[in-house]
């Protein structure tokens, strides 16, 4: 029988042909195709022609394509729709892979050939875009160890095939630890609930059989859970349960994977002569040293942490005037603040949750994308990997953009979180390839025939991955390596948590934030309630990132710690970490940081980025118009088309003219003068 992953795809524009495919076609997929790449660059090593751009950088380019192919839609499905035969074959794929990319850059023939190109550069007459490849392309190989030889060469193999590994049982026993835990709810145990919750309740204890409503670990739950429950107890227990994720002993226990992750990490660093990890991963980045990061991070932990003891005193008081003793505790923050917002700003998300309605903000995300850019979305028919996801055509005056695919609700085979991923990236190599891109979120599913109701937060989350698909989508360059999101891990939050302020735009919650029930549109009065609250509790929420991203930092600027939870406690400890507040991520649940590399020493990239976002939106109102054409046009130009073909700095000051302090920042946070 033929396998459906190595024939042509006679889907809509590409697409992986899911209903096609079976979990036992994988297996042999990756195999066919790690050997096509492997025959691929052989022959490109093994070239008896003078190395040129063409027949070695452009190359290398399109060697791995049907293995990228394979792996697009095979991630897709094991990241959002898991089960225990895609776990086992993610174990079973992190080594095979990880070797295949040690041999790559260890194989000396083909770096000969990159370092020849690279020596000659100057001579060669590349375009800008070609030598920003060649260059990314020769430090990629030297970063990846292509200079090391003998022991220290198998040390570095060892080490990154046992971190691939590490990533994945990591990320698995997470998911393992949110899947198997649940709170059942009794008739006694809703006090408090609104209608919203009790409903996201229901629907969960369906999907578990738990003949009842139930508390999982899923945010979009626990946490209006944590806001509204008057039962002090189960708050307690339902946020202890949350915290514990990947601590709780046995099988699942992330700990010990810390541990090595960290101390593998340091091998690596040092192997390539880097004094730690930190000083390697932060190099190619907007920040470039540790010091730089940390300075931001304690610019910003002082205000934050003053705004937040501020509101801890008021918090406290308010715990105290229940008749409850002792000190504010992690479990009552949200809670007693939810009381305090609907005080201070008459606000109430059980008021303002039905305004939110999925669908509305899905064509409120559409709709800014097509005031800004010219964007078209048309509803798409095609396979999917679950029932759930949805998926349009992208356009522009008339011409084919994209394939967009939204995947909003939670359930117990996806993992947590929120993210932006490509089956398919834009490239013009072998063509004008037009990227497929996936939003995934973790939205509460409604009961059947009951609009999906979002909170602002959620909403700011579908804005915020909307705008890395819109990073993806507008993609110009011609070489993969290069194209949508593949910038400094510090510059590609840059257009998502910008895109989240369109959000804020008055004019375009008028239009979409309508009633689910009567189609009204928000009322004037709550619209401007909601808005004039868009800072509230700030400081809580800027602790509890700031904190995680101190932490991360400190793991890797120095010598590996041998027991991470003691190294957390000692970071907390030194930089006061207010009691009531907790890391937002802490050490066994730290998915961006230890399920792969992609934010360690990386997770303050979001504040880097809101840095730059704060003062990007300060363009628009500046023109005047949060839709100005002109500024539109420039961010597209400079920012979103470009990808990584030219430095993120230079992307920046191509736009605004100037790179921006963090001024914009405390101000947008409402945390100026806190300190």
């Amino acid at each position: 029988m033929t396998n459906p992953l190595l024939t042509t795809w006679d889907t809509p524009f590409g697409l992986p042909p899911f209903d096609q495919i079976a979990d036992a076609d994988f297996a042999p997929a990756v195999d066919v195709a790690l050997q096509q790449s492997r025959d691929n660059i052989a022959a490109i090593a093994q070239n008896a022609d003078v190395p040129t751009f063409d027949n070695t950088i452009t190359a290398l380019e399109t060697a791995d394509e049907l293995l990228g192919r394979v792996l697009g839609a095979f991630y897709a499905l094991a990241g959002a729709d898991s089960n225990a035969a895609r776990e086992e074959l993610q174990r079973e794929f992190a080594p095979k892979l990880s070797a295949y990319a040690s041999e790559v850059s260890e194989n000396t023939a083909l770096f000969a050939r990159v370092k020849t190109l690279w020596d000659q550069r100057e001579t060669l007459d590349l375009t800008d875009e070609q030598q920003r490849v060649l260059m990314l392309t020769h430090r990629g190989f030297v970063r990846s160890g292509a200079q090391l030889s003998g022991d220290d060469a198998t040390a570095l193999r060892d080490a990154k095939s046992r971190l691939s590994v590490l990533g994945t049982d990591f990320m698995q026993n997470l998911l393992a630890d949110e899947r198997s835990w649940f709170l059942p709810l009794g008739p006694d145990d809703l006090t408090g609930l609104p209608d919203f919750v009790i409903a996201t309740a229901n629907a969960a204890g369906v999907e578990k059989a738990a003949g009842g409503p139930v508390v999982t670990l899923s945010r979009s739950l626990i946490v209006p859970f944590l806001q509204f429950s008057d039962r002090r107890d189960l708050r307690e227990k339902a946020y202890e349960a949350w915290g514990a994720r990947g601590a709780n002993g046995g099988e699942t226990d992330n700990r010990a994977l810390a541990a090595e992750t960290l101390k593998l990490r340091e091998t690596r660093a040092k192997l390539l002569g880097y004094d730690n990890f930190a000083n390697f991963k932060l190099e190619t980045e907007m920040a470039g040293t540790p010091a730089a990061v940390n300075d931001l991070l304690m610019q910003v932990w002082a205000p934050a942490k003053a705004a937040a003891e501020a509101d801890a005193k008021v918090l406290t008081q308010m715990l105290h005037a229940d008749g409850f003793e002792g000190p504010l505790e992690p479990w009552d923050w949200r809670y007693y603040a939810e009381k305090r917002r609907k005080e201070l700003h008459d606000l109430d998300e059980a008021e303002l949750k039905p305004y939110l309605q999925l669908d509305r903000m899905i064509e409120a995300a559409f709709s800014c994308a097509t005031r800004l850019f010219g964007l078209e979305f048309a509803p798409l028919e095609g396979p999917t990997y679950h029932p759930d996801v949805r998926m349009w055509e992208v356009t522009r005056n008339g011409a084919h953009v994209a394939v967009f695919i939204g995947d909003y609700f939670a359930r117990g085979a996806k993992r947590s979180g929120a993210w932006c991923s490509a089956m398919r990236v834009q490239t013009r190599i072998g063509g004008d390839i037009r990227p497929h891109v996936v939003n995934v979120c973790n939205f509460a599913k409604p009961e059947e025939g009951k609009p999906a109701l979002l909170s602002y937060d959620d909403a700011r989350t579908l804005f915020h991955e909307f705008g890395h698909a819109l990073h993806q989508m507008l993609s110009d360059v011609t070489y993969e390596s290069i194209s949508g999101t593949s910038v400094a891990r510090d510059f590609v939050e840059l257009p998502s948590q910008l895109y989240e302020h369109w959000l804020e735009v008055p004019e375009v919650l008028a239009e979409f934030a309508t009633h689910a029930d009567t189609g009204v549109p928000m009322p004037q009065d709550l619209l401007d309630r909601m808005l004039g609250a868009a800072t509230y509790d700030m400081g809580f929420q800027t602790v509890e990132y700031v904190a995680s991203a101190l932490v991360d930092l400190a793991f890797h600027n120095g010598p590996a710690p041998a027991d991470p939870m003691q190294k957390q406690a000692q970071v907390l400890e030194q930089i006061g970490m207010p009691h009531a507040i907790r890391m937002r991520h802490a050490t066994p649940h730290f998915a961006h940081v230890f399920a792969g590399d992609g934010y360690s020493s990386g997770y303050y990239s979001y504040m880097w980025s809101e840095v730059m976002d704060a003062d990007a939106f300060d363009a628009f109102e500046e023109a005047g118009d949060p839709f100005d054409p002109d500024t539109a046009k420039r961010l597209e130009e400079t920012v979103l088309s470009s990808g990584g073909s030219v430095d993120a700095a230079d992307l920046y000051v191509a736009f605004r003219g100037r790179l921006p302090g963090v001024d914009a920042l405390l101000k947008g946070r409402g945390l100026a003068g806190s300190a």
